[in-house]
């Protein structure tokens, strides 16, 4: 198989796994006034209502069954996920631990494993840098 983009390496299959577990999701300031603006809330209500802090982050509260507070079969504020969740699996950390791709793919069936590194790095950076466009 060539390996060109990031349809060869990565197809959600919508289980909800990168929904669940510990970790958190951090919400940035605009990520917190889309969702706001979604739930037809204020920001700070948003934040009292749906996130716990991670230091002095923010990030989005789980529910009792591990679950994002926002997951209920699907995401239930797909058209404005926080940046993190749009990102899935093509993380930052991957540039500098490629190696973590692997880690990811052993939770995330959508995953392919064993990319050569260089050509894993390409991809994650072209698809961060669409993310930022």
């Amino acid at each position: 198989m060539l390996i060109k983009n990031s349809n060869n390496i990565f197809e959600c299959q919508q289980c909800g796994k990168c929904c669940f577990g510990f970790g958190g999701t951090y919400v940035t300031k605009k990520d917190i006034n889309k969702i706001a603006e979604y739930l037809n809330i204020t920001p700070g209500s948003f934040i009292n209502q749906f996130c716990d802090k991670s230091g002095t982050k923010n990030i989005l509260t789980q529910k009792k069954n591990g679950f994002c507070i926002f997951f209920d079969k699907n995401c239930t504020i797909h058209p404005v996920k926080p940046y993190m969740c749009k990102a899935w699996p093509f993380l930052k950390t991957i540039l500098k631990n490629p190696e973590n791709w692997d880690a990811m793919a052993n939770s995330c069936k959508g995953m392919k494993k064993q990319i050569p590194h260089k050509i894993l790095k390409q991809i994650v950076l072209m698809e961060i840098q669409k993310l930022m466009a």
